[in-house]
């Protein structure tokens, strides 16, 4: 779970760094990368040498991440 929930998290934070940066919000920006840098250093040594099994839950909490920064933003704009 802890797997998922970091990638959810990271690709979270990146689909909403994305709207950031094409509305040139300068603050939510440097703040969103460094958290999404912050979480990508600790991901990336643990990914790296995990299991097959590992690989695809943090594959799929990617994915859901992505999906849930999306409609954060949609719920903020609207």
């Amino acid at each position: 779970m802890k797997t998922f929930l970091t990638s959810f998290m990271q690709v979270g934070l990146v689909a909403i760094n994305t709207y950031l940066i094409t509305h040139l919000y300068w603050i939510g920006i440097f703040t969103v990368s460094c958290l999404i840098s912050l979480l990508w250093a600790y991901n990336v040594a643990k990914i790296s040498v995990s299991t097959t099994r590992l690989k695809l839950i943090y594959s799929l909490g990617a994915g859901c991440g992505a999906i849930t920064g999306l409609i954060i933003l949609q719920i903020i704009l609207n």
